[in-house]
């Protein structure tokens, strides 16, 4: 018998991600479709991490619940892993818009930079902001993410880009952290490599060489983030130029990730596979011989499905090659005030399924097991199993079917944090 403060009975449809067979790692190739689904099923958990999962008369067997204990019953209802967005850029001040009005009439991206749109009008507004302006709208947003079944988040910095915006950033993701312990788990990556400040206009290889000796460093003493991230992209950071920043961060002990092949294969996704990088984003132009090295180093290939739509691409990410590849495909949501203001992750699965021709199946362990494994985090969360923490979602739904066929939808009605309800919508 094992003690238990915390235990969730009635549970219709129980999705494990922890398919057998699977291995200790992110699910890939024939394995990102197997979601380890328990029907009739029920979990236990002691002081936050799960000590009991499987079906209801086995797990009740095993345990003693304590007084005072939390016991809930799901009423049949589907349960999940709590969800995990790596991916996004939630702490900025400002919208854009008249950008989107301009780009649905046809504009391009340089005629939108000439009316004083694109990221440097972010920038601008990110400067002006004070920290605690980005605090309130940066809570505001990852509290939308929790309540649609999100409990881990991560959120970069990047609309500063200069040491004092940056840190101010950096600052206001801390205190958002502290502030949401207990109810979601707040990750912080440092994108000082965004772009190319307008004070550094033609001068990008210098503006790298100060990310790299002076910004990283000094984010790595302080503690102000886990990641560090850079837009490796023509006219953005070249291949070079991205990885003395991500050597950097490796020098540092900084786990290291990178936006690649968005427009052009230039080299990011070979570069992330050198550097050891936990995951390479976007990946919209990747081919095939580099989704081999992606394979090989163990790098995951997280997806974004919302931004391509948003921007009304006409190519969007290979997914079904990538798994085919074998390569972790994870999803995140990429919100951001120019190019994907929705934070909704299950929008996302719903675009995973629409534009990639993922399955339900996949897309729930891409922003689940997956996305742990795109922050490095599998080892204690995005799935059910002994030992892992206690964050669940229980959805007002029977099967995992609905919810990316339920489009728009929130159907997250209880949010569990380690063992403890922080959402309750009945």
């Amino acid at each position: 018998m094992v003690d238990a403060d915390f235990l969730l009975t009635g549970i219709g449809q129980l999705c494990t991600m922890a398919p057998e067979g699977a291995g200790e790692g992110p699910l890939a190739g024939p394995f990102q479709g197997r979601v380890g689904a328990i029907d009739g099923a029920a979990v236990a958990a002691y002081r936050g991490r799960l000590v009991a999962v499987g079906k209801e008369e086995e797990v009740l067997a095993r345990v003693r619940v304590l007084p005072r204990a939390t016991v809930l019953h799901a009423r049949g209802r589907l349960v999940t892993p709590g969800m995990v967005d790596s991916h996004t850029h939630l702490c900025f001040a400002g919208w854009r818009a008249e950008e989107f009005s301009l780009r649905v009439q046809g504009a391009d991206y340089l005629e939108i930079l000439q009316k004083g749109g694109g990221i440097l009008q972010t920038v601008q507004a990110t400067r002006r902001a004070s920290e605690e302006e980005l605090v309130v709208t940066l809570k505001e947003r990852a509290l939308q993410a929790l309540r649609q079944g999100v409990t881990t988040i991560e959120v970069k910095s990047g609309y500063g880009l200069s040491w004092e915006a940056e840190r101010k950033q950096l600052r206001a993701i801390r205190r958002v952290k502290e502030e949401l312990r207990g109810r979601m788990d707040v990750v912080a990556t440092f994108l000082g490599a965004h772009a190319v400040p307008p004070e550094y206009r033609g001068k990008g290889s210098e503006y790298a060489r100060k990310v790299a000796e002076e910004m990283v460093p000094r984010v790595a003493a302080e503690g102000w983030a886990d990641f560090v991230d850079v837009f490796c992209e023509k006219g953005v950071f070249s291949v070079d130029e991205s990885r003395l920043i991500l050597e950097a961060a490796a020098k540092e002990g900084l786990g290291r990730k990178i936006h690649a092949d968005e427009v052009h294969p230039l080299g990011g996704t070979r570069l992330a596979a050198e550097v050891g990088a936990v995951s390479a984003d976007h990946l919209v132009a990747t081919t095939r011989e580099d989704m081999a090295l992606l394979r090989e180093a163990g790098v995951v290939a997280c997806l974004l499905p919302a931004t391509s739509f948003f921007l009304m691409k006409e190519a969007h990410a290979p997914a079904r090659t990538f798994i085919d590849e074998g390569v972790p495909v994870a999803l995140a949501t990429d919100m951001n005030p120019g190019t994907q203001p929705n934070p909704s992750l299950l929008a996302t699965m719903t675009l995973g399924c629409l534009l990639y021709r993922m399955t339900p199946e996949e897309v729930l362990v891409a922003v689940t097991r997956n996305a742990a494994a795109a922050l490095g985090f599998l080892q204690d969360r995005g799935s059910v199993e002994e030992g892992k923490k206690a964050d669940l979602v229980i959805w007002d739904c029977p099967t995992y079917h609905h919810l990316p066929y339920r489009w728009g939808v929130n159907l997250a009605a209880v949010v569990i944090k380690e063992g403890q309800v922080v959402v309750d919508e009945g």
